[in-house]
Order: C-alpha cells, then sequence, then structure tokens
C-alpha cells in the first residue's frame, strides 16, 4: 500500500509538462506513490497535453481541472483533499524540483516522524537580486512577529502528514502565501518541523508568476496568522510605541510649561485603545484556537 502522494499544481505549464511530467509519472509508478495533478484554469493546452499523458500512460493518476484559477494555495488544497495516503508531498510544475528529493524528504519523514518537513533552498542563489530580497524581507517579518526555526518557509516542495495538514486548510489562503501560512501554522501548534536541504533545476521553459503583489500578499497572510494566533504580539509593542511616546512628548511640553499637549493626549489614548482590542483579539484568538484543536 502506498504510502505518499505527490502533489502537483498546473497553471499555464504547457511548455514544461510534456518534458517534466513523464519522468514524474514513471517515478511514480516504480515507487509506488500516487500522483495528484490539479489544472488550476489553464489559458494555454495544459489540460489537454495532461489528459494526452493519461490516456497513453499504463500508470493510473488523478487528474482534477478546475474551470476557473483559483491560484496557487487554491490548487493546492483542492490536490491535499484528494490524497488518501498517510503523507504527501507538493512539487510545482515547471520541472525544477529533483525527483530524488521527494524519495529524500519521504525517508527522512518515517525515520523522524516529522509532521511536516520543509525542501530548503537555503544554500541556493535567488532567481533575480529582487526576489532574493523579497524573500528576506518575508522571513525577517515571521521571524520578528513569529518564532520560525525553518529559514525556507516558503518553499514549494513540502511534505506533510496528510490528516494535520487537511485539518488547517480552513486557516489558509488560496494566493502563493498558502506556502509561508501552512508552515507557520504547523509551527505555532507546536507540531514536529523539519527541513532538510534540497536541490533546484532551471526551469524547464515559462516564466515565474511571483513578483511584488505576491510578497505584499504574503507579508499581509503573515500578519493575520499571527492576529489568529497571537495577536498581543501586535498589539503591545504599538500600544507601547503610543503610550510610551506620548508620556514623553507629553511630559516634556507640561514641564516647558505649555501645559497638556493634544497630540501627546491623543497617542496615550490611542495606546490604551489599542491594548484593549488586543486583549478583546486574545479573547477572540482563543475561541478560534479551541476550533482548531477540536
Amino acid at each position: 500500500m502506498s504510502l505518499l502522494t505527490i502533489v502537483i499544481p498546473v497553471y499555464n505549464e504547457q511548455e514544461s509538462l510534456d518534458m517534466f511530467l513523464p519522468e514524474v509519472i514513471e517515478h511514480c509508478k516504480s515507487e509506488g506513490y500516487h500522483l495528484v495533478i490539479v489544472n488550476d484554469g489553464s489559458k494555454d493546452n495544459s489540460l489537454n497535453i495532461l489528459n494526452s499523458l493519461q490516456s497513453k500512460s499504463d500508470f493510473d493518476f488523478t487528474i482534477i481541472s478546475h474551470k476557473l484559477n483559483k491560484g496557487y494555495g487554491g490548487a493546492l488544497k483542492t490536490g491535499i483533499i484528494n490524497s488518501s495516503t498517510d503523507y504527501l508531498i507538493t512539487i510545482d510544475a515547471d520541472g525544477q524540483h529533483y525527483l530524488e528529493d521527494v524519495d529524500l524528504l519521504f525517508q527522512k519523514t518515517l525515520s523522524t516522524d516529522a509532521d511536516l518537513i520543509v525542501g530548503s533552498r537555503k544554500a541556493i542563489k535567488s532567481a533575480t537580486f529582487a526576489r532574493g530580497i523579497g524573500k528576506s524581507i518575508i522571513r525577517g517579518i515571521a521571524k520578528l512577529l513569529m518564532t520560525v526555526p525553518i529559514y525556507d518557509i516558503n518553499s514549494g516542495m513540502k511534505i506533510y502528514n496528510t490528516g494535520l495538514v487537511k485539518s488547517y486548510l480552513h486557516l489558509t489562503p488560496n494566493n502563493m502565501s498558502f506556502s509561508d501560512t501552512i508552515a507557520l501554522v504547523f509551527i505555532h501548534n507546536r507540531h514536529l518541523v523539519l527541513e532538510e536541504p534540497i536541490r533546484l533545476k532551471d526551469r524547464y521553459a515559462g516564466t515565474s508568476t511571483i513578483g511584488v503583489k505576491t510578497a505584499f500578499d504574503t507579508v499581509l497572510e503573515i500578519i493575520n496568522i499571527i492576529v489568529l494566533f497571537n495577536p498581543m504580539r501586535i498589539f503591545i509593542p504599538v500600544s507601547l510605541f503610543c503610550l510610551l511616546t506620548g508620556l514623553f512628548w507629553g511630559s516634556y511640553i507640561f514641564i516647558l510649561g505649555r501645559g497638556v499637549s493634544v497630540g501627546a493626549s491623543t497617542l496615550i489614548i490611542s495606546g490604551t485603545i489599542i491594548f484593549l482590542l488586543g486583549l478583546i483579539a486574545e479573547q477572540l484568538s482563543a475561541l478560534r484556537k479551541q476550533k482548531v484543536i477540536n
């Protein structure tokens, strides 16, 4: 009985599928893995290529097609929901991942009983300088707001305990920030999350869809997940900044004999309100976390 499913989201990858997918099919056949491919509303010839490869293959794999594009996270959710093995691993459809690394991460999972293992690209230089800066900013914000023991939280190659990842899908977005969010959810809930180095090839063809908007969306999702699980991590620093700035500013003006500063008073009141809102958010977070646990 197979223990692993490979999940591949596909969106407008007609140029790489003919070269990459036959290798994946043969690898799954030889290793006894399941394979789920999600065509996420591709506008090119991707679906026809997938159907053609399926009809020619003697290996039974699953193709699911979205009528409209739901986003990277949406495609992964569909693949995860349709996985029935104990573990599943996500890889990209651009052919950059080595299939040997799939086996490596799977064996590491079995030997360590990890709940999530991230395929780390730490030693690999980013494709462009801008992407490297963007990833550094995202990692910095994540570590600033949350204790994150993983370097490459937005890696596309991750192997999960299937039951656990299915239970958290309702907390994740449909866009590219799915990868970061799901890793933070596992880390926050004290599951065993490990990191294992992987290699990357050049893309077979096509161009990446990751851009500035992706990085912005990811930062917003990181903030959202922190507010969901540990809101005081955000509310307390903002509250203290307003209170201390207001007190220092107000005290200085008062000592000079200029009376009570309206600006300082506004900051103090704002800091107090933000702190109270943080307490309310903390209570809501506790209720949400209880819902997740149940």
